[in-house]
């Protein structure tokens, strides 16, 4: 199953921090990304207008409530960056990159 397709399960019980092993794995699969400091996914999407930024940023809080999974959101002119790390265990977990996954799908 596609990271896309899952959903994200934030409950504290669930949530496993990712070995850096992991963490490569589930990189290769969210082209574009990287990970800061071994701690958060980061990535800039770019944009021509102004107004179509803000619009992707509605898409991506739309899909955090869904999935109840709430990253950073940071939006200028031109540029939305997104970054986003599981705040209950302070790292990545697999709930970044199943986010990570439905952010790119919707920005293709």
């Amino acid at each position: 199953m596609k990271l896309q397709d899952k959903k994200c399960d934030c409950t504290t019980t669930n949530v496993q921090k990712l070995t850096p092993k992991g963490i490569d794995e589930l990189l290769k699969e969210v082209p574009g990304w990287e990970v800061v400091d071994g701690h958060h996914l980061s990535k800039e999407y770019k944009f021509k207008k102004y107004l179509d930024g803000v619009q992707f940023v509605n898409q991506l809080a739309a899909i955090a409530e869904e999935q109840n999974h709430h990253p950073d959101i940071y939006l200028t002119w031109g540029k939305v960056r997104v970054e986003i790390y599981t705040h209950v265990i302070n790292g990545l977990s697999d709930n970044d990159f199943i986010l990570a996954a439905k952010y790119d799908a919707i920005k293709k």
